[in-house]
């Protein structure tokens, strides 16, 4: 039987939540394997949902899915995953212990023209909103001290549209999300230092903005 999908005006992943009051994360994962919410899940191999502690203290949010992870099924474990790993681990911050998720749960891609490599695409506004629910029920489950905030698209996930990480990168920030008081430290993603002239320095950026999250949990 073919698989439809929600119509256009109706992009959400809402309907696709399990039910309950306080479904685990386990629960989500499940449900959100099957989410049809926006289009987004016609083209790509498989739903990425986060992955680490159900109570970690911190909680990094980047975009959506690559290549390798759109293949693996897990977050950040292509080269901007183990680069982030890295940075983590110098600015005193255990990847072990934290829970990691992007604002879009499908990997958003074009073909390129031979048709052998799949070239990322940045997600819609109205894609994250429609994936909102999903990075809602996480926060509500993690219930994280602090909040990791990787690139503009998690950013504007998370804070709005308005969102600019070049204006608050490094900074702790106070934002009421959900209804529920957040701190959050925004920086940039991974993938912008592997893109970056001068990678070194574009990693310690990354690094430095990391220690600021390390000194918030102390």
């Amino acid at each position: 039987m073919a698989t439809t999908s929600a119509p256009e005006e109706a992009y959400t992943a809402a309907p696709f939540l399990p039910g309950g009051r306080a479904p685990s994360l386990t629960a989500l994962r499940r449900a959100a394997a099957g989410c049809r919410g926006c289009p987004l899940h016609r083209d790509a191999t498989q739903t990425v949902f986060g992955k680490g502690k159900a109570h970690a203290r911190v909680m990094l949010v980047g975009e959506q899915p690559g290549d390798q992870e759109d293949r693996q099924g897990e977050p950040f474990v292509g080269p901007a995953g183990r680069l982030l790993g890295k940075a983590l681990e110098e600015a005193g911050l255990d990847p072990a212990d934290a829970y990691v998720t992007n604002a879009v749960k499908h990997f958003k891609f074009t073909w390129a023209e031979t048709r052998k490599r799949r070239i990322h695409k940045p997600p819609t506004l109205r894609e994250m909103s429609a994936c909102g629910p999903w990075l809602e029920a996480e926060l509500s489950v993690v219930k994280p001290e602090l909040i990791v905030v990787l690139g503009a698209t998690a950013g504007k996930a998370l804070l709005g549209s308005s969102f600019r990480v070049g204006e608050v990168r490094g900074t702790v920030l106070e934002r009421e999300i959900h209804g529920r008081p957040e701190r959050l430290v925004p920086t940039v993603h991974p993938s912008s230092v592997l893109r970056a002239d001068d990678r070194e320095q574009a990693y310690q950026g990354l690094v430095a903005d990391l220690k600021v999250a390390a000194q918030a949990l102390q």
